[in-house]
């Protein structure tokens, strides 16, 4: 299908309004609203490799990717067939299966420091049951975790700083109490200092620090040297656990994830996105001393009827299969190519940009000095992205519809996708360039 600049979808508009008579505001997550960038939301129809189709009819390439766990594409036909064989099989049985054992076998091969593992369903269930474990096994009830990194909706992660940059977290939703939130003590992204003061505020309080050792949820923010090292350390030091949430960044960064880049090796590591090859999917692990906390073999209790589901293992087999030192040299190529194209774009149009990425992952930040943390990633023009978002749309260009979001690629896109996109980027740049 060609694409218009129409303004109107008239079938995603009456849609939404139907969707917002039945779902919180029309949606079932809040990002897909639109809210941050103006306009309707696309519902979508189809999708296939690189590209999504709208109920519209109109067609985009697509960077969002299911928010990540795409690294081989929409609908890629292999994962099809091998999906549709286990549904015939039956879709759920709430009883182990081979497919558990060997996707926990597959993902310990990769990432060594997961020496056991337990399937959940969501990066939010294996956030709050990592941090559970942490709890149980050093008896502390406080955990650090940094401004601008998202580990799921459980209240303890829904907390903001409260009077200085390095503080005791208050709510930030209305139906997390204080009593919740004040466990939650807030640090800067890369600024070790900061973590270093809380473990010194708070002695053999804290249980647990967690991080996004590659930050993707303020877009993505790359740790700066020795930051990571410099958290291992200190968390030994002060007999503090350190967990890994690579929902994002694991098996996306690199076959070993984040952990495999970087060298440092995490207590406990949070998965998700790719072992469910787009599926509903969860998993946390780490050390054998910690996880044989985890009921039934120790009194830390987390349960889960579709945990381990049998079509979440067939994907991520699948999924974990394909991935090869050529995938991942593919998407770093193009992940390059697209990150100096839209850098060019914006300096030929004059608008300040800077571009974060590693590999297939990446962000466009609409400012002019380096993003390296929260505080800096929210000095950017918001509004500018909404209006590049909207001049990419009509362009057939589909974006994650906030500037805080990452950016994916896969290995169904190619390089006249990304020559696509950053022709788009160009002409969008000179359009918002003139309209500011």
């Amino acid at each position: 299908m060609t694409n218009d600049r129409r303004p109107t979808t008239t079938k995603s508009e009456k849609l939404f309004a139907r969707a917002e008579r039945i779902l919180p505001g029309g949606v079932d997550s809040p990002v897909r609203a639109f809210k941050a960038v103006g306009g309707t939301p696309r519902f979508i129809q189809r999708a296939s490799g690189a590209h999504i189709t709208d109920i519209d009819g109109r067609t985009y390439v697509d960077y969002v990717m299911s928010w990540g766990p795409l690294i081989h594409g929409h609908a890629a036909p292999g994962l099809v067939k091998a999906l549709n064989a286990a549904a015939r099989r039956g879709t759920s049985f709430g009883a182990p299966t081979d497919l558990e054992v060997e996707l926990g076998e597959r993902v310990r091969r990769l990432m060594p420091a997961i020496e056991r593992i337990r399937f959940v369903n969501s990066g939010t269930e294996a956030t709050m049951s990592a941090v559970r474990v942490a709890r149980a096994a050093t008896r502390r009830e406080k955990i650090i975790k940094f401004e601008g990194c998202y580990h799921g909706h459980a209240d303890q992660f829904l907390v903001q700083a409260g009077s200085g940059l390095t503080t005791l977290g208050v709510p930030t939703s209305p139906g997390v109490t204080r009593a919740a939130a004040a466990d939650t003590l807030l640090a800067a992204f890369n600024d070790l200092a900061s973590c270093e003061r809380l473990c010194e505020a708070f002695p053999e309080q804290i249980a647990a620090l967690i991080v996004e050792p590659i930050v993707g949820n303020m877009g993505v923010v790359l740790p700066e040297p020795q930051f990571l090292e410099g958290l291992r350390d200190l968390c030994t030091r002060y007999n503090v656990l350190l967990i890994f949430d690579e929902v994002i960044t694991g098996f996306r960064v690199g076959s070993g994830g984040a952990q495999g880049w970087s060298g440092v090796v995490p207590d406990l590591t949070c998965l998700g996105k790719i072992i469910g090859g787009g599926l509903p999917v969860g998993a946390y692990g780490g050390r054998e001393d910690l996880m044989r906390l985890v009921a039934p073999s120790g009194p830390v209790y987390q349960a889960g009827t579709l945990s381990g589901n049998p079509l979440a293992m067939t994907a991520g087999l699948w999924s974990l299969e394909r991935l090869s030192k050529g995938l991942y040299r593919q998407l770093s190529e193009l992940g390059a190519i697209l990150a100096a194209g839209l850098a060019d774009a914006a300096r030929r149009a004059g608008v300040p940009l800077q571009v974060n990425g590693i590999g297939s992952v990446l962000t466009p930040f609409f400012t002019s000095t380096p993003v390296k943390n929260y505080q800096s990633a929210l000095r950017c023009d918001t509004a500018r992205y909404g209006a590049f978002f909207k001049a990419m749309l009509a362009r057939g260009i589909y974006l994650p519809p906030s500037q805080f979001e990452a950016w994916f690629l896969s290995g169904a896109h190619t390089k006249r996708d990304v020559e696509k996109t950053i022709k788009a980027a160009r002409e969008a740049m000179a359009e918002i360039s003139v309209s500011r």
